[in-house]
């Protein structure tokens, strides 16, 4: 007993699962064995009991992928037929091979008119094999071409199959036979050939082949009719359908609800042929029939006998409407009514040119030509609300707020252009102010703040509130809206005016210039290549002048010389820049000298400032709030979600720090934000006290001087190279 136990235990070590199968169940309140073929414990068969495999593939190696799952929609195509005794006939079928559940479904292409059941002739799902190996299911390696299997008793033989299935049993090592030739179906040749002879010899038209050849098919007519009793209405549009399979005629009237008021009916015309003469009376029941039966004895005990009017002696001759009759511009009689056809659709012309050799399908106009509606005049703005509420309530009696683009809006959130400037005033006072105008790309807004100076008397305050700035020059009381200023409208050099007052802008902070450059194609100040173009159409004559004046300033030939001896040189050039043209210029051949690291140091300062003074220690979270938007974990983040995350996380730092911060931490990737949280940690990583002269340069001002840095020096030489195709190395004698 003890050797059993340790025996069993023994079995079961790295055994996991230990269900039991349900054997029984209640049927009609009584129990039931019911599970004779499930397995025991865990999955494992009972003493003498054989699994069914469920599929004959192999787990794909290296990988945990099942079958059903491996051959998902993946199926098996093989061509067949079987023989149907009576009568002998070949039909022709598909079967189909699911090797995902090894499943079976055999369908037979349905023949029109074959007075058979086709299509599914087996439903999907595993076939037994047949006796005497009932028990087992029909696999894969079952199928072969030039081979016979028993479905349900039929006998199907396979005789060809797709590339798909070829290439597939060719990989599991199936020697496929070569494609067996379909034998002779005498039985379907027979019916080809056989002549069907009419039942009744008097009868001269063949409706059946009729029927058969022009089944589903309708001509199609665009027809008017002028209603004789009210010459003031408009023609009634009509459609008349022609029934090719039996001459039948069918009329419908075109509805509109701008023809309100005047009794129309759906139906013109009920289906049924047309007469061309119609008759005055209507004729009795039975008098229109094409058969017509002579009753020739009539007894009590021998019943009735009848035969057929092979004379025609009693038949009424009617001219019926055919389809040579139809053609556009001509009339058609419904019973009375002159109706005119105008057009047909492509169908009818395509059937006419086949069958009549017909060529021309010119429309007939009945059809005025539509009146055109007055352009719609907007009446001008009142002066109260916003121009958009103004116009909003002239589209409709109920009252809409104005629609924005929410995918802009989304789009260029939190991106705001910054850009510094001076008051242009005959006051020099006025003159000495400083003002910030930022930009939001989102609405198209502006603001403008003024800075402070010591011993100004000029205090930092709100200059103008954020909101839309109109272009000046602009009626007031007008229909259209007012041009308002755009993005592109604000570079370095241009004037604004701004509530009565003209502002110059004179610099940008680095985030500003940087998208700029970054969206050439939307700021045509800040694109290199119009700027070049600009430069290389300067006359030869003043290139050599450019030379000169170049060497000039660089006596030491060092291929350096200042921005600002390089700005006066390009104004007065007279080639049509303006200061961001030639400040963008500037920056692509600048030497990069400022000290990059100092200023990331003291702003990374001036922020811990802020967060301790506002108390806020709350970095864990912030963190957390980062590393849920890094799925990838590279310890990147676009420069948008940072922003979001930051404005969630209601950080007490400036935007425009907060901006120049995120720009200082930005590269292709997106925004380091484990060396960004760092620099902000003033808990674990204290910086140094800061002056506040460091504050008011980097979280009042913006940063707007961060231009200045990098305009120290211009590398002329390589802009002689690249734009003149000058070198610097040879110099003039002179």
């Amino acid at each position: 007993m003890f050797r059993n136990d340790v025996f069993c235990c023994v079995a079961q070590l790295g055994k996991e699962r230990f269900h039991k199968s349900q054997h029984f169940s209640l049927v009609e309140g009584l129990p039931k064995l019911v599970g004779l073929e499930k397995p025991g414990i865990g999955g494992e068969p009972l003493p003498g009991q054989k699994m069914r495999a469920r599929s004959v593939y192999p787990r794909t190696e290296g990988t945990h992928v099942p079958s059903w799952l491996a051959f998902d929609k993946q199926v098996l195509c093989f061509e067949a037929y079987f023989r149907e005794d009576e009568p002998y006939q070949i039909r022709k079928c598909k079967i189909y091979f699911y090797p995902e559940d090894d499943t079976i479904k055999v369908v037979e292409p349905v023949c029109k008119n074959s007075g058979m059941p086709q299509g599914t002739l087996i439903h999907r799902h595993r076939i037994p094999l047949p006796p005497p190996n009932d028990d087992q299911f029909y696999q894969v390696f079952h199928f072969n071409i030039n081979q016979q299997v028993v479905l349900y008793c039929r006998t199907f033989t396979l005789t060809d199959c797709d590339p798909f299935t070829r290439r597939f049993l060719t990989r599991l090592g199936v020697r496929l036979n070569n494609p067996a030739p379909l034998p002779d179906d005498l039985y379907s040749r027979q019916r080809e050939q056989k002549v069907m002879s009419p039942l009744h010899p008097y009868e001269k038209s063949n409706k059946l082949r009729q029927f058969l050849d022009h089944d589903h098919q309708v001509l199609r007519f665009y027809c008017f009719w002028n209603d004789q009793e009210d010459p003031s209405a408009e023609p009634r549009e009509l459609v008349l359908h022609y029934f090719l399979l039996d001459d039948t005629i069918q009329i419908h009237e075109v509805t509109s609800s701008t023809k309100a008021g005047r009794k129309s009916a759906a139906k013109f015309l009920q289906r049924r042929k047309l007469p061309k003469n119609p008759p005055a009376q209507v004729e009795q029941l039975g008098g229109d029939t094409e058969s017509i039966l002579l009753n020739v004895l009539t007894s009590d005990g021998l019943g009735n006998r009848f035969m057929a009017d092979r004379l025609q002696t009693g038949a009424v001759k009617q001219d019926f409407y055919k389809d040579c009759d139809l053609r556009i511009g001509g009339e058609v009689n419904v019973w009375g009514r002159r109706v005119i056809i105008a057009d047909c659709d492509e169908f009818t012309k395509q059937y006419y040119r086949s069958r009549y050799g017909m060529e021309d399908f010119t429309p007939v106009q009945y059809k005025m030509p539509p009146t055109p509606k007055p352009a719609k005049t907007l009446p001008p703005y009142n002066g109260f609300g916003s121009e958009e509420d103004s116009l909003s309530s002239c589209y409709g009696i109920q009252l809409r707020r104005p629609k924005k683009n929410l995918q802009t809006f989304l789009e260029k959130d939190s991106i705001v252009l910054t850009f510094q400037a001076k008051m242009m005033s005959d006051d020099a006072d006025e003159r000495k102010r400083t003002f910030v105008i930022s930009f939001y790309l989102c609405d198209d807004t502006m603001s403008v703040y003024e800075l402070s100076k010591k011993n100004s008397g000029m205090l930092g305050r709100k200059f103008l509130r954020r909101g839309d700035v109109k272009k000046p020059g602009q009626e007031l009381f007008k229909s259209k809206p007012s041009e308002r200023y755009t993005a592109q409208d604000l570079y370095v050099g241009a004037a604004l005016h701004i509530s009565g007052h003209t502002f110059m802008l004179v610099n940008a902070d680095e985030y500003t210039l940087k998208y700029m450059e970054q969206h050439a194609e939307e700021f045509s100040k800040a694109n290199t290549g119009n700027i070049l173009s600009k430069l290389r159409s300067v006359p030869e004559d003043k290139k050599s002048e450019i030379k000169k004046f170049l060497t000039l300033s660089d006596p030491n030939n060092t291929g350096l010389i200042s921005y600002e001896s390089f700005r006066n040189m390009l104004m007065n050039l007279d080639c049509g820049l303006v200061d961001h043209e030639v400040l963008v210029l500037g920056r692509a051949f600048s030497e990069q000298q400022q000290s990059e690291e100092e200023d990331v140091v003291v702003m990374l300062a001036v922020a811990q400032d802020a967060l301790r003074r506002k108390l806020y220690d709350d970095f864990h979270s912030l963190t957390l709030a980062f590393l849920k938007q890094d799925p990838h974990k590279n310890g990147r983040v676009p420069r948008k979600m940072a922003w979001n995350i930051c404005e969630s996380a209601r950080l007490p730092i400036s935007e425009n720090l907060l901006r120049s911060l995120l720009t200082k931490f930005e590269d292709a990737d997106g925004i380091d934000y484990q060396a960004f949280l760092a620099g902000l940690n003033w808990v674990e990583h204290p910086a140094s006290p800061v002056k506040y002269e460091d504050i008011l340069r980097f979280e009042v001002n913006a940063r707007v001087d961060a231009g200045e840095a990098v305009r120290r020096n211009v590398n002329y030489s390589a802009l002689l190279q690249d734009v003149f195709n000058l070198s610097s190395s040879s110099r003039d004698p002179e």
